[in-house]
C-alpha cells in the first residue's frame, strides 16, 4: 500500500513535466515544419518564379508582333481560265497554316500556337469626303468578328465585289457612310480599277471580349496543335490594332505633301478581294503567318533554367527549318516561285524571330535575379535556425537546475543530451512530415528531400548539443563563475568570424553564383557570416556610447537611467543572439527593398535614356517624309535632330591617329530651348558652337583632346578639317539626348560633338544613324503610332520610341514583380520568425530583469519607473540592431559586387542610381520599436502581478 501511495506523487510530477514540455514541443514542431517546407520547396520555388518571369518576358516581347513570323511571296493563280473571284485564299492558306503549326516542337507542349495569317495590299488611291486617301487593304484571319461591329457587317467571303470595313475613327475622320462606294485607282498597286463598297464599321477600342475569327481560317489553321482560339479569341483584335495601327484610325498627311494625299488609312477585306485585285494588277503579294510562344507555367519553369534556355533556343532555331522543309522540301530560296499555295505559285518560307535574343537577355538578368531571391531564402533560413537556437536555449535554461541535480546523482552529459533528443524526436518528425507535405502540395518539381532533412536535422540537434554543452564537466565545475581565458576565446571567435565573412564576400565576388539549379551553398552562408561579423562589431562598439551615457546619468538624481544603461552596457555580449536575429532580418528586408527600388527606378531612367525625349524617331535620315509628318503631329512642341557619323581622324600637325570616334551633330539651339537641363546643349552653348558659323573648319568638343588641336577626316576622298575648341565634359556622355543613337550604334571610346549647322557639307546618306527628338508634354500617341507602328520585323520606316510606352513596359516587367513578390514573402516570414526569437530571448532574460525590478520595488520604485527601466535597458540593443541591419542591407549590393550587376536589369549608360526603400526601412525600424514597447508593457504588467517572493532569492550567486 505504501508503494501505491508513493506512485501518485510521481505520476503527477511526470504529468507536470510533460505539460511543461508541451510549449517547447509545439514551438519546435512549427519551426521544423516551416524551415523544412522552405528548404524542400526552395529549388522548386526558384524554378516556378523563373517560369513566371520567363512567361511574362515572352508576353512583353510579343506585344509588338508574334514571336516567330513566316512569310511567303505568291503570284496570281496560273490557270488561264481561272476565275479570280472563285478562288478562296483562306482555304488555300489553310494547309500551309496547318503545316507551320504542326511543325512546332512537341517539347513546347503546345506552347507555340498560330496567332494570325495576314496579307496586306499596297496602297490604292481613292477619294472620300475628307479628301484624297491612300487606302491599304488588309486580309487578317484575326480580324474582329461580327460582335465588334457597331454598324453593318464584316466583308463577305462569297461575292464578286470589293467590300471593305473600316473603324469608327476612320469613318468619322474620312466622312464615310454605310453603303458608300469608293473608286479605287492605281497607287503603289498598279493596274487596278475597281469600286469598293463600305459594308461595316467596327470599334477598334476595347474589342477584346468581342473579337473573333472573321472567317474561321485562324481556328482551322492550328487544329494540329490544339486550335487557334487564343489568337482569334480574347486578345486577337487588340493585337491587330497595335500591329496595324492604321486599321484603328487614319493618319493625315502634311499640307502639300509630295504624295499628293490628304490621308492614309487601312481597311479590312475578304480573302476573295485579295485574289481578285491581285489578278487584276498581276502583282506578287506577301502572306505572313504569326506564331506566338505562350508557355504554360510548368513548361515555362522547365525552360527558365540555364540548360532549359539553351534547349529552348535550339528548338526555336531548328523550328523554322523544319516548317520550311515540310512546306516545300529542302529548296534554297533564290527568289524563284518553286512552291505552291493552292493554285498560286509561291516562294519558299522566310522567317524572322527575335525570341532567341530575348532569351539571352532574360538569362543574363535572371542570373542576377536568382542572387536576390536566393539571398532572401538564405536569410529566411538563417533567421529560422536562430529562432530554433533561441528556443533550444530557453528549454536548456528552464531544465538546467533539474539536469544539474541529475548530473550530481551520476548521470552523464551525453546521456542527458540523448534523452533530450529522444523526447523531442516526435515533434521533429511531425514537423518534417508537415513541411514536406506542404512542399509537395505546391505545383512544380518534386521537393528537395535531402535539403529538407538536413535542415530538420540541424534544428533537432540544436537542443541536445546545447544541453551537452551546458552539462559538460568543465561547465559543471565552473558553475556560474568566470570561465578562464574567456576574453581570449571571445577575441579569437570574433577574429575568425570577421575573416570568414571577408573570405565569403571575396569568394562570391570572384567566383560569382552557381548557375545550376538549387541553392548556392556559398550564397547561403554569406548572410549568416555577414550578420555574425556585424554583430561582433556592434557588441564591441555600442556599449561605448552607452557607458558615456551612464556617466552623465550618474550625475543626476534618478537611478532608473543609471541602472538601466549600466545593465545594457554590461549585458551587451549576452544580447548577441538577439542582435544577430534582428540584424539578419533587417538586412535582408532592407537589401530586398533596396534592390527592388533601384530596379524600378533604374528601368524608368533607362527608358528615358533609350528614348532621349518625350518621343524619338530613329532612322529619320532614311525617311524624311515620315519625320516631317511626325514633327507636325498634335502635341509636338519642339523637334531636335541628332546625327552620328563614324570617323577616323588624324592630327593635322603630327599625322598621328586620334582613334575611331563618333562625330555627333545636334541642333544645339533647339535642344537648349526644348531641354535647358541638357548637358550637351549647355556644353555647345558655353563653347559658342550654337552661334553663327565662321570659316570652313568644323568646330567640335572632343574627348581626349585639347583646345586648339586640329584633326582631319576623309569622306569620299574629300578632306575635312575639325578644330577642337575644348574638351568634352564627362556629363555629356550621360545626356539622354544622345541615348537613342548611342543605344543603337556601336559603342566607341571617343566622341566628337558639333552643332548640326557645322555639318551641312556632309550628306544625309553618309550618317550611320540619326534620330529626331520630339518634345511635348501631351503628345498624340495614337497619331504617332498610326504613322510608325511599334518596331517589328519590318523596320524600313524606322523606329519610333515613346517615353510613356517604354516606362509602362518597364513598370510592367514581370521579373521585377517576381523579385518583389519573393522578397515580400521571405521578409514577412523572416519578420515572424524574428518576432518569435525576440520574444523567446526576452523570456530568457526575464528572470534577471525581474529580480532587479523586485529589488528596486522594495526600495520604493514605482510602476512608471519600472516600465522606463525595462525600456531603457532594451533601447540600446534595438538602436544598434536597426543601425547595423540597415547599414548592412544598404551596403550588400556593393559588397556582392560583380555577383549582383543591377545594370543587367536596367540597361542605360551606367549602373542605376541607388534607390533604397525608405518607407520599408522606416516601417521595419518602427515595427521593431513597437515590438519592444509592447514586450516591455507586458513584462511590466506581469511583474506587478508577481509577488516579490517569487523573484527574490537571497543568497543566490550574483544577487
Amino acid at each position: 500500500m505504501k508503494v501505491r501511495r508513493s506512485l501518485r506523487p510521481l505520476r503527477w510530477v511526470a504529468v507536470r513535466e510533460v505539460r511543461a514540455e508541451v510549449p517547447l514541443l509545439v514551438c519546435l514542431a512549427v519551426l521544423v515544419a516551416l524551415l523544412t517546407a522552405v528548404a524542400a520547396a526552395g529549388p522548386g520555388l526558384l524554378d516556378r518564379l523563373a517560369g513566371r518571369a520567363l512567361a511574362s518576358r515572352l508576353e512583353q516581347e510579343q506585344q509588338v508582333e508574334p514571336g516567330v513570323l513566316f512569310s511567303a511571296r505568291f503570284e496570281p493563280a496560273d490557270s488561264a481560265d481561272a476565275d479570280a473571284w472563285a478562288s478562296d485564299l483562306a482555304e488555300d492558306l489553310l494547309p500551309v497554316t496547318e503545316v507551320i503549326a504542326n511543325a512546332a516542337p512537341d517539347a513546347l507542349n503546345g506552347g507555340l500556337v498560330h496567332d494570325s495569317t495576314r496579307v496586306e495590299l499596297p496602297l490604292l488611291r481613292t477619294v472620300a469626303g475628307a479628301g484624297e486617301v491612300g487606302l491599304g487593304l488588309v486580309y487578317a484571319s484575326d480580324a474582329p468578328g461580327r460582335g465588334a461591329y457597331v454598324e453593318g457587317r464584316p466583308p463577305a467571303r462569297s461575292g464578286k465585289r470589293v467590300e471593305i470595313a473600316v473603324s469608327t475613327r476612320t469613318r468619322d475622320a474620312l466622312k464615310l457612310r454605310l453603303g458608300q462606294e469608293l473608286p479605287l485607282s492605281p497607287g503603289a498597286l498598279d493596274k487596278v480599277q475597281a469600286t469598293a463598297v463600305v459594308v461595316g464599321f467596327f470599334a477598334a477600342d476595347d474589342t477584346d471580349a468581342k473579337s473573333g475569327d472573321a472567317d474561321g481560317t485562324g481556328s482551322k489553321g492550328a487544329e494540329g496543335k490544339g486550335g487557334d482560339t487564343k489568337s482569334a479569341g480574347v486578345a486577337g483584335g487588340d493585337r491587330l490594332w497595335h500591329e496595324v495601327p492604321l486599321l484603328a484610325g487614319p493618319s493625315r498627311f502634311p499640307p502639300r505633301s509630295a504624295a499628293g494625299l490628304d490621308w492614309e488609312a487601312r481597311a479590312l477585306v475578304a480573302p476573295g478581294t485579295v485574289t481578285a485585285l491581285q489578278a487584276q494588277a498581276g502583282a506578287v503579294l506577301t502572306v505572313t503567318w504569326g506564331m506566338r510562344l505562350d508557355l504554360d507555367a510548368r513548361t515555362a519553369a522547365r525552360f527558365a533554367g540555364e540548360r532549359g534556355q539553351g534547349e529552348l533556343q535550339r528548338l526555336l532555331v531548328r523550328y523554322p527549318d523544319d516548317a520550311r522543309s515540310v512546306f516545300c522540301g529542302d529548296i534554297a530560296d533564290f527568289g524563284g516561285m518553286f512552291c505552291e499555295i493552292g493554285p498560286h505559285p509561291a516562294s519558299t518560307l522566310q522567317h524572322s524571330t527575335h525570341l532567341p535574343d530575348a532569351l539571352t537577355d532574360f538569362g543574363r538578368q535572371w542570373r542576377q535575379g536568382r542572387v536576390v531571391i536566393s539571398f532572401a531564402l538564405a536569410s529566411l533560413l538563417v533567421v529560422g535556425l536562430l529562432a530554433a537556437a533561441v528556443t533550444a536555449l530557453l528549454a536548456v535554461r528552464r531544465s538546467l537546475d533539474a539536469h544539474r541535480l541529475q548530473r550530481a546523482r551520476g548521470a552523464s552529459a551525453t546521456g542527458l543530451a540523448l534523452a533530450r533528443a529522444l523526447h523531442t524526436s516526435p515533434a521533429v518528425l511531425l514537423g518534417v512530415a508537415a513541411g514536406i507535405a506542404a512542399a509537395r502540395s505546391l505545383p512544380g518539381p518534386s521537393p528537395a528531400y535531402g535539403q529538407a532533412l538536413l535542415v530538420a536535422g540541424l534544428v533537432w540537434l540544436l537542443l541536445p548539443a546545447l544541453t551537452w554543452h551546458a552539462l559538460r564537466d568543465r561547465s559543471v565545475r565552473t558553475g556560474d563563475g568566470t570561465v578562464p581565458f574567456a576574453a581570449g576565446r571571445r577575441l579569437t571567435a570574433e577574429a575568425v568570424v570577421l575573416l570568414l565573412a571577408a573570405a565569403g564576400v571575396v569568394a562570391l565576388r570572384t567566383r560569382g553564383t552557381a548557375a545550376e539549379a538549387g541553392p548556392d551553398p556559398l550564397l547561403a552562408a554569406v548572410p549568416a557570416l555577414l550578420g555574425l561579423a556585424t554583430v561582433a562589431v556592434l557588441v564591441r562598439c555600442y556599449p561605448l556610447p552607452v557607458r558615456i551615457l551612464v556617466r552623465f546619468s550618474a550625475r543626476r538624481r534618478g537611478v532608473v537611467a543609471l541602472i538601466a544603461l549600466s545593465r545594457a552596457a554590461k549585458e551587451a555580449p549576452a544580447r548577441a543572439l538577439a542582435l544577430l536575429v534582428l540584424v539578419v532580418t533587417l538586412a535582408g528586408a532592407v537589401f530586398g527593398g533596396f534592390v527592388a527600388g533601384t530596379l524600378a527606378e533604374g528601368r524608368r531612367e533607362a527608358a528615358g535614356w533609350q528614348v532621349g525625349a518625350d518621343a524619338s524617331y530613329l532612322g529619320a535620315h532614311r525617311s524624311p517624309a515620315v519625320a516631317e509628318r511626325l514633327a507636325q503631329v498634335r502635341g509636338v512642341r519642339e523637334t531636335v535632330s541628332v546625327r552620328q557619323l563614324r570617323v577616323d581622324p588624324t592630327s593635322a600637325t603630327s599625322g598621328s591617329r586620334y582613334g575611331i570616334a563618333s562625330l555627333v551633330g545636334i541642333d544645339g539651339a533647339r535642344l537648349r530651348a526644348a531641354a535647358s537641363h541638357s548637358p550637351a546643349a549647355r556644353a555647345l552653348d558655353a563653347a559658342g558652337l550654337t552661334g553663327p558659323q565662321s570659316g570652313t573648319d568644323i568646330r567640335v568638343l572632343a574627348t581626349g583632346a585639347r583646345a586648339g588641336d586640329r584633326l582631319t577626316i576623309t569622306l569620299h576622298g574629300r578632306k575635312m578639317s575639325l578644330r577642337v575648341v575644348g574638351p568634352l565634359p564627362d556629363d555629356v556622355l550621360q545626356d539622354p539626348a544622345l541615348g537613342p543613337l548611342r543605344d543603337t550604334t556601336p559603342s566607341r571610346e571617343r566622341l566628337l560633338l558639333a552643332d548640326n549647322r557645322a555639318l551641312t557639307a556632309i550628306g544625309a546618306g553618309d550618317f550611320e544613324g540619326s534620330s529626331l527628338l520630339l518634345y511635348g508634354p501631351h503628345l498624340d500617341v495614337q497619331t504617332l503610332r498610326s504613322l510608325v507602328p511599334r518596331a517589328g520585323h519590318d523596320t524600313a520606316v524606322g523606329e519610333l520610341r515613346i517615353r510613356s510606352e517604354e516606362q509602362a513596359d518597364a513598370t510592367a516587367d514581370g521579373m521585377i514583380s517576381v523579385l518583389r513578390a519573393a522578397h515580400t514573402t521571405c521578409t514577412a516570414l523572416a519578420v515572424l520568425l524574428a518576432l518569435l526569437a525576440l520574444v523567446l530571448e526576452l523570456l530568457l532574460s526575464a528572470e534577471a530583469r525581474g529580480r532587479t525590478t523586485a529589488y528596486l520595488r522594495t526600495l520604493g520604485l514605482g510602476g512608471r519607473a519600472t516600465t522606463g527601466l525595462h525600456l531603457l535597458q532594451l533601447l540600446p540593443m534595438v538602436v544598434a540592431a536597426v543601425a547595423g541591419g540597415t547599414a548592412l542591407g544598404l551596403t550588400l549590393p556593393a559588397l556582392l559586387g560583380p555577383a549582383l550587376d543591377l545594370r543587367e536589369f536596367t540597361g542605360g549608360p551606367a549602373a542605376p542610381t541607388p534607390h533604397p526603400d525608405l518607407l520599408l526601412t522606416a516601417a521595419l525600424g518602427a515595427g521593431l520599436g513597437l515590438l519592444v514597447v509592447v514586450a516591455v508593457g507586458v513584462e511590466t504588467w506581469i511583474g506587478r502581478r508577481r509577488g516579490l517572493g517569487a523573484v527574490l532569492r537571497l543568497g543566490r550567486n550574483g544577487d
